[in-house]
């Protein structure tokens, strides 16, 4: 995934909130990044389990 990626922040992230992460969402993955530091690592999912581990968070279940 390159620095070129559509990096995405998300709709919750206000103008002064300093927690953030942005998504860059390919066809086969998923790459996750902080916001605040967008060279350093980010982490990479597969869409498939990035996908369900969202809606897993949608449906309320605990992610630990």
């Amino acid at each position: 995934m390159s620095s070129n990626s559509m990096w995405r922040k998300s709709s919750y992230s206000g103008g002064g909130a300093n927690e953030c992460v942005e998504l860059a969402v390919r066809a086969n993955d998923v790459g996750v990044r902080d916001s605040k530091n967008p060279d350093a690592a980010m982490l990479r999912f597969q869409r498939t389990a990035f996908g369900s581990f969202i809606n897993e968070l949608r449906n309320g279940a605990d992610p630990g």
